[in-house]
């Protein structure tokens, strides 16, 4: 794959897309921290890993329309938040995801005029995770239908984790299920990554265990009874033995 830009990029946050009101991402990591135990004998620092991290930085333009980045930051809500990050709405691009607290919502009128906001999004529970869009970005589904797959390479025995934003919906619910197959023609369901039904706008984050096996080619497929159904999905596909949260 050739180097890329971050053209065509999208923020979600909370089960909307703030995408449009995102002027810049200043910082998108994650990782354990670190303590320093060097000792006395020791010339360079030693270092061990403790607990697992995360967060994504932004900064937003001031809308304050219905549902867009005033109205939803601006709540500075106690719960969590999911904020999925994805570098281009590809089928199979790279995304970050995270379930976070929103830690500020800082306003600055600089002398030229211009009038933004600086948010921070910290992690909570789990780290920051980079996995792989089964959705272009956001997906809209008028009744249930099989997604496209994507192609993973080879078949792995190390669990998963999945995320759901659903920005929209009309009917009586909707069901994502995350599907997987060894040759892209005969599928199953991946056991423990079934949404739970959804009936407006909502988020959820799912894990199997990281002995479980997820075959080479996965997509997101949806079940219900709904004539709208606006969502994003992305696959965490651990590629190493022993993930923990």
């Amino acid at each position: 794959m050739a180097k890329q830009s971050g053209l065509g990029d999208n923020l979600y946050v909370g089960g909307y897309d703030l995408s449009g009101d995102i002027a810049s991402l200043g910082d998108i990591g994650g990782g354990p921290a670190v303590q320093e135990v060097p000792g006395i004998d020791k010339s360079a620092q030693e270092r061990i890993g403790l607990l697992r991290g995360g967060r994504i930085e932004y900064n937003t333009y001031f809308n304050p329309a219905n549902n867009m980045s005033h109205d939803r930051l601006s709540l500075l809500p106690y719960t969590d938040v999911m904020v999925t990050y994805c570098r281009g709405t590809t089928l199979g691009n790279p995304a970050a995801c995270m379930i976070s607290k929103q830690i500020d919502y800082n306003g600055s009128r600089n002398n030229d005029g211009s009038f933004g906001f600086k948010v921070q999004a910290l992690a909570n529970s789990y780290g920051l995770e980079w996995g792989r869009l089964l959705t272009a970005g956001k997906r809209t589904d008028g009744s249930a239908t099989n997604g496209a797959s994507i192609d993973t390479a080879a078949s792995a025995s190390f669990g998963g984790q999945a995320y759901l934003q659903v920005f929209a919906f009309s009917g009586t619910s909707v069901t994502v299920k995350i599907q997987d197959s060894a040759d892209d023609a005969a599928w199953a369901d991946v056991t423990g990554l079934t949404f739970t039904a959804a009936t407006g706008i909502t988020t959820e984050r799912l894990a199997i265990a990281n002995t479980a096996t997820i075959r080479r080619y996965v997509r997101a497929i949806t079940t219900g009874t709904f004539t709208n159904a606006v969502f994003a999905v992305v696959l965490v596909k651990n590629e190493n033995a022993g993930v923990v949260f």
